[in-house]
């Protein structure tokens, strides 16, 4: 399964040390980002975090999907293959 997952509706303050300390909860955090508009620098509200093993990353689902943080309810569900538009 894929180890990677998608955190979306995210604060827009929130940075990437706030993923990182909240998943930690669960387990090792191999890498975590925020994705920003390459334009304004300013949050597009969503982003990634890569968890050590597959167990972690579903535990991080079962804890963190749906539930507030930074006022916000978080989206965690595993993180889909980038789309190749053509």
């Amino acid at each position: 399964m894929e180890k990677r997952l998608y955190a979306g509706n995210l604060n827009y303050k929130v940075k990437k040390e706030d993923l990182e300390s909240l998943f930690s909860q669960v387990g090792k955090v191999e890498s975590a980002v925020v994705i920003t508009d390459k334009a304004t620098g300013r949050s597009k509200g969503f982003g990634f975090v890569e968890m050590a093993t597959d167990a972690e990353a579903t535990a991080a689902i079962e804890k963190f999907h749906d539930t507030d943080f930074h006022g916000r309810k978080l989206l965690v569900n595993r993180a889909q293959p980038p789309r190749k538009d053509n």
